[in-house]
C-alpha cells in the first residue's frame, strides 16, 4: 500500500460521492497527534474546513490496494469533533446517475479499516493508532 497527498488544487476533483466513514477512533489526543504528522508532512490539509467540529481533512489516492471496479481509491483522514475519522470509497462505486453502491468489496471494509491503521502506525508513528 501507498498513500499518494491529494492537494487543496485537487481536491474538489478527486473526492466521489462514494467515500463513506469507515470508522472513528475516539481515543483522547488521537487526532491532533495525527494532524501535526501530516501537517509535518504536507503542510496544507486537502481541505480547508470551516465549520468548528471539523478542522482538517488529508485526502490521499491508495496505489496498490484492488478496489475494482472502481478506477481509485481514495482515503479522507480528518478530524470530527475531536475524533479521529478515516473515511474511503473502498467497497463503493458510482452507478450511472453518480449514485454510491456497495460492491463485492463492500463486506471486506472493516479489514481494509484495519489495514489503514496499521498502515498510519508505521507510516506516522503514531503507537495509538493500535490495531485491534
Amino acid at each position: 500500500m501507498q498513500l499518494e497527498y491529494i492537494p487543496v488544487e485537487e481536491f474538489y476533483f478527486a473526492l466521489t460521492l462514494a467515500v463513506r466513514t469507515l470508522e472513528e477512533l475516539a481515543t483522547p489526543g488521537l487526532a491532533e497527534q495525527v494532524q501535526q504528522r501530516l501537517a509535518e508532512k504536507y503542510g496544507q490539509p486537502s481541505t480547508i474546513a470551516a465549520a468548528s467540529q471539523n478542522t482538517y481533512n488529508y485526502v490521499f489516492r491508495v496505489k496498490d490496494v484492488d478496489n475494482s471496479p472502481a478506477p481509485q481509491l481514495i482515503l479522507s483522514v480528518a478530524d470530527w469533533q475531536g475524533n479521529l475519522r478515516l473515511s474511503s470509497d473502498y467497497g463503493w462505486v458510482l452507478d450511472r446517475d453518480r449514485r454510491p453502491i456497495r460492491t463485492e468489496k463492500f463486506a471486506q471494509r472493516e479489514a481494509f479499516s484495519r489495514q489503514i491503521r496499521a498502515y498510519l502506525k508505521d507510516w506516522l508513528q503514531i503507537p495509538l493508532l493500535d490495531v485491534e
